[in-house]
């Protein structure tokens, strides 16, 4: 097992009005601006929703690692969205960029899926990754006027795809994600016993890298409202007794 080879805005942000490309919020505006001339289309981030310390979209990702991936498809088919497991390729030891330029990635799915059949190496992918969040209320602040908004964290990965054909490098994959979410989220379970279980299932399994190109953190954490305000928020998400609020309230916490 162990010798199977891993392949290479305002003050609120509250929504009143959305299109496709464009989000309108209480003197706030959100939106994606897309250049077709580079077939780029990027997640617009105001300044003070964004974090310099490239950790904090790191450490979302790894930590929320169920990414929805999605590609162009045919004028007929319109594009293609699938929600699956994406991990860091294991054998990467570089320091991450600013954007994360140049960080390798791996993602497997079903070759059921439609997606997979449209996906060539070579195609240009987005890959959203959604962190803590919740809802903030009005009567949190303690103040008039105001209007309610919803605290998030999302990571947008663009990059390039290559498909994996070989059926151990597909393996090879499946066995890193296992180890990686067995880390992070499980309690060590030893997958020796199940490998021959897991070649039998392999050829069903679509197994990819990414090579990202460009990344895009949005931290929506209050970071307009005054100090005291924030920290009603804080207080108000520890409160709960929820899992995701506590994580946001956490975030909310490292702010400066």
């Amino acid at each position: 097992m162990e010798n199977l080879t891993v392949p290479p805005t305002g003050q609120y942000g509250g929504f009143v009005n959305h299109s496709p490309h464009h989000f309108r919020a209480s003197g706030l505006q959100i939106h994606w601006r897309c250049h077709t001339t580079k077939g780029e289309c990027y997640m617009f981030v105001p300044g003070h929703y964004r974090e310099s310390d490239v950790s904090w979209m790191v450490d979302l990702m790894r930590e929320n690692p169920l990414a929805l991936m999605a590609s162009n498809g045919s004028s007929a088919d319109g594009p293609f969205a699938t929600h699956l497991p994406v991990i860091t390729d294991p054998r990467w030891e570089e320091l991450p960029a600013p954007d994360l330029a140049g960080m390798p990635l791996l993602g497997h799915m079903n070759r059921a899926n439609p997606h997979w059949a449209a996906l060539d190496t070579g195609t240009v992918i987005l890959l959203t990754f959604t962190g803590p969040h919740a809802y903030v209320s009005p009567a949190v602040y303690g103040v008039t006027p105001a209007a309610p908004t919803w605290n998030f964290t999302s990571v947008h990965v663009h990059g390039v795809v290559e498909r994996i054909n070989s059926t151990e490098d597909t393996l090879g994959v499946v066995q890193a994600t296992v180890r990686a979410f067995e880390k992070e989220f499980g309690e060590g379970w030893d997958m020796s016993e199940s490998v021959d279980y897991f070649r039998k299932i392999v050829p069903g399994v679509g197994a990819f890298r990414v090579r990202v190109t460009k990344a895009e953190g949005m931290f929506k954490l209050s970071q307009e409202q005054r100090s005291e305000v924030r920290e009603r928020v804080v207080r108000s998400f520890a409160a709960r007794g929820c899992t995701r609020h506590a994580q946001t309230a956490d975030l909310m916490s490292r702010l400066p």
